[in-house]
């Protein structure tokens, strides 16, 4: 059954059990205090005819006597026992002429009447050809006369019978307005789930498994009011396609970077293979072609340069390698790490391959140490020195510092050269990276140095930022003082 239907029937039966319950026990609180009320009236009318016998000359008094001039109601019972003899009447209407308006009662029927009570003061007693009576007892303490009195109960069950009536048509009436409330209101309470499962629905009818999507549906605003069930769901829901929706959009911007990966990959190793295809095929037609010192010297020329775009082709598959493996938190063995002596080794390594850059070196007295590997520590710096000096022009001033900060270790790298264009800044670090003209390249990198700096730095949980504008660009890497915890 839907969620509607059971809500539905949960609450109408719960109502319908409530009520039940309340006419039960209405009626038969009712029916005891009409009971009471109807016995109450006969004790009133059985010491009244008791005192009529007790006032007669001789205590002789039949039924006929004692009744003789009192008022009495339509149906009334009477069965009297005194020193006159036992009998008993029913009248029949209203009026103090008992002739013509009562009817004697058999014995028969007094046997029923004197067994339905068994010695006790009231009783409900089925009458033959009378119906159902309710009787009391009342005796004198003078004449020691007995006196039963009776009414007929159907003044009792009518209206008994009339409330049941009206139970049974209000409960009816109240539960088909009840169903009809509750289902309206049950329905406008599921409308938001209902426009949820829509949207979900169209969401999951969308391509979501390949190229560029964009999850545009959402749950109304008014539907997603968190202060509400139903409207924490929709909010919910809300959060979770914008979070679904950024996840994608991320997914699709890291295939694009890895096409983008794989076509700059395969354009390195295109190049080197390029050259060492030609050359071979040079050197293999000048063998064939030509004979004595002229084939000697093509072929060296040819094999020096097969194995330097082998040596291009090794290091840039080095590298490749070298990024897998920090991905995978790999190739890191740590210890202690001095990084004012890699700072002013990295300088004096630097300073053969550009005398025509200014270098300088700005380091504390005392040793800034941290935890890490010293092996891929001298590759940051390395990397960091070289790009600073490929980038930049003769005559530039290249700054390394090496300094401590709370609990931080910063190593700074700056040049005063053009700086680096703003449109390319956001994709600095990325594999394959290259700078625009402000930058031009001078030399034959891979496009990977810096990528491997960011990896080595993030591998030691530390962070690396730029600050470029012309004539003045800062790359600055932190690293924790103390092992990371966990780390």
């Amino acid at each position: 059954m839907s969620l509607q239907t059971r809500l539905m029937s949960a609450v109408i039966g719960f109502v319908s059990l409530i009520l039940v319950i309340v006419a039960v026990i209405t009626s038969a609180i009712l029916g005891r205090t009409l009971e009471d009320q109807l016995d109450q009236k006969l004790f009133t009318t059985a010491s009244e005819v008791v005192g009529r016998i007790d006032q007669l000359p001789g205590s002789f008094a039949t039924t006929e006597q004692a009744l003789s001039g009192m008022p009495v109601e339509n149906g009334s019972l009477f069965a009297v026992s005194s020193q006159a003899g036992t009998g008993g009447i029913v009248l029949s209407s209203q009026n103090n002429e008992l002739t013509g308006g009562a009817r004697s009662l058999t014995k028969a029927q007094l046997v029923q009447i004197n067994d339905a009570l068994n010695g006790g003061r009231t009783a409900t007693v089925t009458i033959e050809s009378l119906g159902s009576y309710r009787v009391v007892v009342a005796t004198s303490p003078v004449s020691h006369s007995v006196v039963v009195a009776g009414l007929p109960r159907t003044g009792i069950q009518n209206q008994m019978a009339t409330l049941f009536t009206v139970i049974v048509l209000a409960t009816l009436g109240g539960l088909i307005l009840l169903a009809l409330t509750t289902a309206i209101t049950i329905r406008l309470s599921l409308r938001p789930l209902r426009a949820m499962a829509a949207t979900a629905t169209r969401v999951a009818n969308q391509p979501l498994d390949r190229g560029e999507v964009d999850i545009t549906e959402r749950i109304p605003a008014s539907e997603a009011d968190p202060r509400t069930e139903t409207g924490l769901v929709g909010a919910s829901l809300n959060k979770l396609l914008d979070h679904v929706n950024t996840s994608l959009a991320a997914r699709q911007k890291n295939e694009e970077r890895m096409r983008r990966f794989v076509a700059d990959a395969s354009h390195e190793l295109r190049t080197p293979l390029a050259s060492i295809r030609g050359y071979s095929e040079l050197s293999l037609r000048a063998l064939g072609q030509q004979e004595g010192p002229a084939v000697i010297e093509s072929t060296t020329t040819s094999l020096e340069r097969i194995q330097a775009q082998s040596l291009r082709m090794t290091r840039l598959v080095e590298d490749l390698l070298l990024l897998a493996r920090l991905d995978e938190g790999r190739e890191l063995v740590y210890g202690t790490v001095d990084l004012t002596q890699l700072g002013l080794e990295g300088v004096s390594d630097a300073r053969p391959t550009a005398p025509d850059h200014r270098w300088n070196i700005e380091v504390p007295d005392e040793p800034v140490v941290i935890v890490g590997d010293a092996g891929r520590m001298h590759q940051v710096v390395t990397n960091l020195l070289a790009n600073a000096r490929t980038h930049t022009p003769a005559g530039t001033e290249i700054t390394l510092s090496v300094s401590r900060e709370g609990e931080e270790a910063v190593l700074r790298v700056h040049d005063d050269g053009p700086g680096i264009d703003p449109a390319v800044r956001d994709e600095l670090f990325a594999r394959f990276a290259r700078g625009d003209s402000s930058r031009a390249r001078q030399t034959g990198g891979t496009g990977l140095g810096l990528a491997i700096v960011k990896a080595i730095v993030e591998g030691h949980h530390g962070h690396i930022t730029v600050e470029s504008v012309p004539g003045s660009t800062t790359f600055s890497v932190r690293l924790p003082i103390e092992p990371v915890v966990g780390a």
